[in-house]
């Protein structure tokens, strides 16, 4: 048997779970009660698995950092990790097949790849991991493997799988993939005991899976290879990434695994698990992992209720107060309030799809955004003027740059920040300032091993975000030579 090769499929904006899950920091990072990112559990359980000392990453490469500071909070010392950095999306398909190609090229065509989405939760580690055993074994055999959910309810909001002949006593053939049911339909297959919930996970020797792909859909396996052959691959020595080429990866399909392949090959297997396993798609499924008080309600942050029963509300930087509220679901956050009907929160993607296509910034960002170097926080926005506090990582360093529409005061609060402003080059410490005029290049670097506080003021005629050009960046974010 081959070495097994898990790899967490981390793509999607997490629709169903704004305002929280956002483009730039999408479902995986969120976290849950206990504190742990999605993203942080599915490595873990992943590291864990018998033999494992190598692990592949496919994402996006806007997110690459923010994965790492999540990894590393939980990262074994034996683990190598391997990144596929996407420029932007294209769905699972020409994800799992540049995987594949990938872990065939390193580590054998005999090797076992195990598809893991970045944001499900899976409680029962030991179940799970009998369950990945019972797929190696199917695999071996030339099957590409699925994992299918034994369902506890007449759930809607998921697919299924039609499992057909026995395949031993580690799993079953099968005979159709069945896309998202009404009711009826649901309690049916509920009650029938032939169908499972599609949980989105595989296993697979990397080359049947190529030789499936090959026959079924051949444009996505030339497509992918095309682009890795164009692709740059960088190497450390416990990390390594390959930056997928943005225009031959622009020329993939953007197209699921399932439709690509799974439903059209005869070769696909279910090993059917309970593995107590969510795929936490809405804030219902959120709300399932918090207590409930004696009326019903499960509260995150301060809050103080009066006559609420069956609500379920989030707020972590301000008291929220409810009077005679039933039966909702109140979602606060620093730039967005969400409220809606609690039997409803699988619409909350039509908010999510109206913001996208309205072009604002609460679809793409949180008014505190990640970056490479730290964050920043935008604490007040108005007509030719922005106000952020900035935070950056000891040693971070934000990219050499200027903005041609906006001049910069910088004032720092905590820490000491080495300036480029112009042709000078300067230390500035607590309550010490500097300003940047539009169209002169600049830099900020945290030399130090704490943490650089500081506050920016812009003015300008325009204050967006994309009015930047980067001539030096340590992130790769360089734009211009």
């Amino acid at each position: 048997m081959g070495p097994l090769i898990p790899c967490i499929i981390a793509g999607g904006a997490g629709t169903r779970l704004w305002p929280v899950s956002r483009e730039a920091l999408p479902k995986p990072f969120m976290r849950l009660p206990d504190g742990e990112s999605l993203l942080q559990k599915t490595f873990k359980r992943a590291a864990l698995l018998p033999d494992v000392d190598q692990l592949l990453t496919v994402t996006n490469r806007d997110v690459f950092f923010r994965t790492l500071d999540d990894y590393r909070t939980c990262m074994p010392s034996d683990l190598t990790l391997d990144f596929i950095l996407e420029p932007f999306g294209r769905n699972t398909a020409p994800a799992i097949a540049a995987a594949a190609l990938h872990i065939a090229q390193r580590y054998g065509s005999d090797a076992h790849v195990l598809i893991l989405p970045a944001d499900h939760l899976i409680t029962d580690i030991t179940a799970f991991q009998h369950a990945v055993e019972r797929a190696r074994h199917l695999a071996d055999q030339g099957w590409l493997v699925t994992f299918g959910i034994q369902p506890t309810r007449p759930e809607t909001g998921f697919g299924y799988i039609e499992t057909g002949s026995a395949l031993g006593s580690d799993g079953f053939k099968v005979t159709g993939f069945i896309e998202k049911p009404d009711c009826v339909k649901a309690q049916q297959f509920l009650e029938g005991g032939l169908h499972l919930w599609n949980s989105g996970m595989f296993c697979m020797r990397v080359d049947s899976f190529l030789q499936e792909l090959q026959e079924h859909a051949p444009q996505i396996l030339t497509a992918i290879s095309h682009c890795l052959a164009h692709s740059q691959l960088f190497e450390g020595s416990q990390q390594r990434h390959l930056e997928l080429d943005s225009q031959t990866f622009a020329l993939n399909q953007d197209i699921s695994i399932d439709y690509a392949l799974m439903e059209r090959s005869k070769k696909v297997a279910v090993v059917p698990c309970k593995l107590g396993w969510s795929d936490i798609g809405s804030w219902q499924a959120v709300r399932e992992l918090s207590p409930t008080d004696r009326h019903g309600n499960q509260c995150v942050g301060e809050h103080v209720l009066h006559d609420v029963h069956n609500c379920y509300i989030d707020s972590s930087s301000r008291l929220v107060a409810g009077v005679g509220l039933k039966d909702l679901v109140i979602i606060d956050t620093p730039d967005a309030l969400l409220v809606a009907d609690a039997g409803r929160t699988q619409d909350v993607k039509y908010i999510a799809q109206a913001l996208k296509q309205q072009g604002h910034d609460a679809y793409r960002l949180h008014r505190s955004v990640m970056r490479p170097w730290g964050s920043y926080s935008v604490l007040e926005e108005g007509p030719g003027f922005k106000l952020k506090r900035i935070v950056v990582k000891p040693h971070g360093a934000l990219s050499l740059q200027l903005h041609r529409h906006r001049s910069e005061h910088w004032i720092v609060v905590s820490g000491t920040a080495q300036v480029t402003n112009g042709d000078q080059q300067f230390m500035l410490g607590r309550n010490e300032s500097t300003f940047i005029k539009p169209g002169r290049q600049h830099r900020l670097v945290n030399p130090t091993d704490d943490e650089l506080v500081m506050f920016e003021v812009q003015c300008g005629d325009y204050v967006g975000e994309d009015d930047i050009v980067r001539f030096n960046d340590r992130y790769g974010r360089t734009e211009i030579p």
